[in-house]
């Protein structure tokens, strides 16, 4: 089979919602993909940080397997231990209280805005429902997660859009302090902007942010979709930060690339939702849930240790290229960003290195790369050979 027969077949039959590389992934092994037609890629993006322990792992797919036969779905009407375990791990390593699971990041994100409007609402009634973001931020696809995101572009097409938020510049106190008012009830952010750019935030921003948001009985909302369960070096990145949110939502990685999200909550958070508030029918599956558990018993210190040094060694990688081409190399963990200073594009250059063997991502004006937590120091060497030769050829 060839790529080009199977975009053939997409184009017949799937709505084409996505800009999609011309290459058809067939499998792969660690941090290695191959196409249909057999040639090799690196993986800097594991499926935008989902793969989180690559490809082919089998105390992965052993667990998926075993819970697949044992026990693919039940209701939620019912208990079952996946979810209750995967939990108990959640908040013992995370220092919270209480887990809500969903199925992806915008609708754990949608759980997070309710618990805090529903957390506002029963304490102080109506009109204190609105939440500050920020700028450049993005918090999901859906309707209500698409107005949470702080970048005009994604406010098109889909009117109206769900009142009742403000954005807000990213590390600039004063800012929020401006934003801020009585009908506020939470401020929402990731501490690593992942889809605007890869920007992290200011420590002593984040700080601030904690005390202020204490001082106003406005909920602490952190996104983690994107930099928890082990992406930035430790299970969440609030850990490297120094606080402890209210609310913080998590997916992509959680369950290795089965569908799963959530929401973890502290002890004040924990029973705002009650039973007909919030739900999901695929929530906490039992399959996905199994899968979590490999997911969290691999992450041992000695791992997320691993990741911090991973990164370093990535970032000490590219800035070693001397390039022109690029810029400064930003991020936390195995999530960084390259400034690209032209003449290509950051679009034209992930296109490019594609073609030389090396799947990239972008976001905002920079490559972003997303590898596996597993990537092994001979697989990054591949893959910044790769890019050297692509940038210096």
């Amino acid at each position: 089979m060839e790529n080009q027969e199977l975009i053939a077949r997409d184009t017949q039959c799937v709505m084409q919602t996505y800009g999609r590389f011309p290459i058809a992934i067939d499998h792969g092994q660690g941090a290695l993909l191959y196409d249909v037609e057999g040639r090799e890629y690196v993986d800097f993006t594991a499926g935008i940080g989902v793969n989180c322990l690559g490809y082919g792992n089998w105390q992965w797919a052993s667990a998926v397997g075993a819970q697949a036969l044992r026990l693919a779905h039940v209701s939620n009407l019912f208990y079952s231990e996946p979810y209750i375990a995967l939990a108990e791990q959640l908040c013992a390593r995370s220092g919270l209280s209480a887990a809500f699971f969903s199925n992806s990041g915008g609708e754990a994100n949608e759980g997070m805005i309710k618990l805090a409007r529903k957390y506002s609402f029963d304490k102080y009634g109506h009109g204190r429902s609105t939440i500050i973001t920020l700028n450049n931020s993005f918090h999901g696809r859906t309707v209500t997660t698409l107005s949470a995101t702080g970048q005009a572009v994604f406010h098109q097409y889909f009117f109206p859009f769900t009142e009742g938020f403000r954005y807000a510049d990213a590390n600039d106190i004063d800012a929020i302090r401006d934003a801020g008012g009585d009908d506020v009830c939470a401020v929402m952010l990731e501490l690593v902007q992942g889809e605007g750019g890869v920007y992290p935030m200011e420590r002593e921003f984040v700080h601030q942010l904690a005390v202020l948001c204490a001082e106003n009985d406005w909920l602490l909302l952190v996104d983690e979709v994107q930099t928890g369960i082990g992406r930035t070096g430790s299970l969440f990145a609030f850990q490297q930060f120094g606080i402890q949110p209210d609310v913080v939502s998590f997916a992509k990685g959680i369950a290795g690339g089965l569908p799963l999200g959530g929401i973890l909550t502290n002890e004040k958070c924990a029973g705002v939702l009650t039973p007909g508030t919030h739900g999901s029918t695929f929530g906490a599956n039992p399959v996905s849930t199994a899968a979590g558990l490999a997911v969290l018993e691999t992450m041992d210190q000695p791992f997320l240790d691993q990741v911090r040094e991973k990164g370093a060694y990535l970032r000490a990688g590219i800035q070693a290229i001397g390039s022109p081409e690029l810029g400064d190399v930003v991020g936390l963990g195995l999530m960084l960003g390259i400034d690209v200073k032209g003449p290509r594009t950051n679009k034209e250059l992930a296109a490019l290195l594609i073609d030389h063997g090396l799947l990239c991502l972008t976001a905002g004006d920079r490559l972003r790369l997303l590898p596996p937590l597993v990537i092994t120091k001979e697989e990054m060497d591949e893959g910044l050979a790769i890019l050297k030769q692509t940038l210096m050829g």
